[in-house]
């Protein structure tokens, strides 16, 4: 036997022993994303994500940072930094948002965790309404609204996302059912968020917004920069049950099937892995029934999960990146992995504890959402969450754009059609679930979504070193700027690399209404940053221009030094779309001559949006006209 053999045996034996065996294993939460090394001033602190690296893997410093445990607390701590014109950003507990959400910048600025602003204030069965605290987690609020025999019907997978964070970012569950809105924050009724203000008013404010006011229609996905989230208040729904069955199918009808299959389904959604040519649906829907149900979702990549089991996968995931045939070995590993958790039905139990077969049915809080990482114990880090980086354990990236259902079929087919070209190409994404695609609807929030749409969520392996190409990197990269540029898709904004929030802001109708509030509630610019400025197209300086930018998304390749010519990857056209311009491996008899930095045709005209682009000897020599303060990114 093999040593890959021997390896994915070992893999396979361990991912057993932790899925059934240890659903119940001691484990450590993560580790708090604020670390000060004055302790007892909080002075002197850096911030981070819960995956431990940002987009550029920049290390966010800060003068301070703050824990307010009440609202008058966190005026007082505002108004204290907007005295002294001090930049601040909001932090949550778990830090789940992977771009600089919650980095102040510059080194000088305070940092506000709403890790103790995390209470449940009141659950009104009357209203049916819930008021919570900015710092609340999705567990926290399903469990306080299902003690009153009350529920959110739609939220995120994911336990450890805060109620203020989901505004800050959008995050939604999947569902096109409710015309009103099926994003967390389309629940929103009310919210009070903490501002600076005038020396007259004490430097710094309560204001609070009801669902009537429009400018409630900007905190609703506010990116941070209004200020912060003390409480909101959430419209919720009589309790009820749900019945989940997941389907395996082929993608041939793919294009169509989607468009019309969130309407079938309440709280359907896809796993789409475009290797094997295969679908997963979730058929999922409310179930009327007397008979009280005990289904339970405890999805195994969310459990905690053994160290040495995550040591394991992630050696042999590194080693097969770095073999010469590693595409097949690849696709092997994959394969193990998704018939491993299709065996033991994703987490998903009948009663709690066992999978015995579809369909699991159960109450709302007990299907909607899960995180058992996140309980804590006996305080070693014998297991833990899966992309924990106090262990050696998962380090991806994760590309997340929504698609109008209108233009869905077409993009599918054109992923398909560069699939066809080589069918190893996206093996590796099925040891991250496939292609997960969420129904979501429009929304009236300013930086809402503006179309009902399918959110595609990539999430694929990403090296430790980010000089080091990863497999197959082509294809993705050129499925990311086919969504963004072709098909004008809108990025996640607690998700993706820089490369996707590139003239985002321009498909929003009323970012200017946006904007007005903005400036209105924080005219210094205390809680922006130079981040947010950029994605709100406010300032240059998104695109991250060096050797081997393209490798982790900080620019689209123009020239070959932006991929890794020492290691055989070279900046390309894209195979299908042919405006992408992507890092493609390269054999040596195919690669450049000696002196040429571009592995493109030179004079070749390429347009992008209204700049035009012409390539020479070198790389590329940017003529634009009329060009938008987005697209100045490109021109160097």
């Amino acid at each position: 036997m093999g040593y890959y053999q021997v390896i994915m045996c070992a893999i396979v034996m361990h991912l057993f022993y932790m899925m059934i065996i240890l659903s119940h294993a001691n484990s450590i939460p993560p580790d708090d994303p604020i670390k000060c090394t004055n302790l007892a001033l909080n002075q002197n602190c850096t911030v981070t994500n819960t995956y431990g690296a940002f987009p550029d893997r920049s290390i966010c410093r800060a003068a301070a940072a703050a824990y307010p445990r009440t609202e008058e607390e966190l005026v007082a701590v505002v108004a204290a930094a907007s005295r002294e014109s001090r930049k601040m950003k909001a932090a949550t507990r778990f830090s789940s948002s992977i771009p600089k959400l919650a980095c102040p910048g510059g080194g000088g600025g305070l940092i506000i965790s709403t890790a103790h602003l995390n209470r449940t204030l009141k659950v009104d069965n009357r209203s049916m309404t819930a008021t919570v605290e900015g710092g609340v987690t999705i567990r926290q609020l399903i469990d306080d609204a299902a003690a009153a025999g009350l529920a959110l019907p739609y939220t995120p997978y994911w336990w450890g996302l805060t109620v203020g964070g989901m505004m800050a970012t959008g995050a939604h569950g999947s569902s096109l059912w409710r015309s009103a809105g099926t994003s967390v924050h389309d629940f929103v009724v009310r919210v009070r968020i903490v501002t600076p203000a005038s020396p007259e008013e004490g430097y710094a404010t309560v204001r609070q917004l009801e669902e009537d006011d429009p400018e409630i229609n900007a905190a609703r996905v506010s990116l941070g920069v209004l200020g912060v989230i003390s409480q909101v208040t959430l419209k919720l729904e009589p309790m009820f049950q749900r019945a989940m069955t997941y389907v395996e199918d082929d993608d041939a009808s793919l294009g169509e099937d989607a468009t019309v299959f969130g309407s079938q389904h309440e709280f359907g959604d896809m796993a789409w892995f475009p290797s094997w040519r295969k679908v997963v649906k979730r058929i999922d829907d409310r179930v009327k029934t007397n008979t009280p149900s005990r289904g339970l979702n405890d999805f195994l990549g969310f459990r905690p999960i053994p160290s040495l089991a995550l040591q394991l996968v992630r050696t042999a995931e590194e080693d097969i990146e770095a073999q010469k045939d590693g595409a097949i070995n690849k696709c092997n590993f994959a394969g193990f992995y998704a018939s491993i958790l299709r065996f033991v039905g994703y987490g998903y139990t009948n009663d709690g504890q066992n999978f015995t077969g579809y369909p699991i049915i159960g109450y709302q809080n007990r299907i909607q959402a899960s995180g058992t990482c996140l309980d804590p114990s006996n305080g070693t880090l014998q297991s833990t969450c899966a992309w924990d980086p106090r262990v050696k354990g998962l380090f991806f990236h994760q590309t997340t754009f929504s698609i109008s259902l209108s233009k869905v079929k077409g993009f599918i087919e054109e992923v398909k059609e560069l699939v066809n070209l080589d069918t190893n190409a996206l093996c590796g994404l099925g040891l991250y679930d496939g292609i997960l695609m969420r129904y979501v609807t429009s929304s009236s929030a300013y930086l809402g979504k503006q179309d009902d749409s399918i959110d595609f969520d990539i999430t694929y392996y990403r090296s430790k070193d980010p000089a080091t190409p990863r497999l197959y990197q082509d294809f993705i990269e050129e499925i990311e700027q086919l969504a963004i540029f072709k098909y004008g898709a809108l990025p996640h904004w607690g998700k993706n690399r820089n490369v996707a929030f590139l003239g985002a802001i321009n498909k929003y109708a009323k970012f200017d209404e946006f904007l007005k509030v903005k400036d209105k509630y924080d005219p210094k610019g205390l809680f922006s940053s130079d981040w947010s400025d950029q994605v709100l197209g406010l300032r240059q300086g998104l695109v991250i221009t060096k050797e081997g930018c393209a490798l982790e998304g900080l620019c689209i390749c123009s020239q070959d030094s932006h991929c890794a010519p020492n290691k055989g990857y070279y900046c390309r056209q894209g195979k299908v779309y042919k405006d992408a311009r992507v890092c493609a491996k390269v054999s040596d008899m195919e690669g450049p001559k000696e002196g040429r930095s571009s592995g493109v045709h030179e004079q070749e005209m390429h347009e992008l949006g209204d700049i035009k682009v012409v390539r020479e000897r070198g790389g590329y020599n940017h003529r634009a006209q009329s060009t938008p303060a987005w697209q100045k990114d490109y021109v160097m």
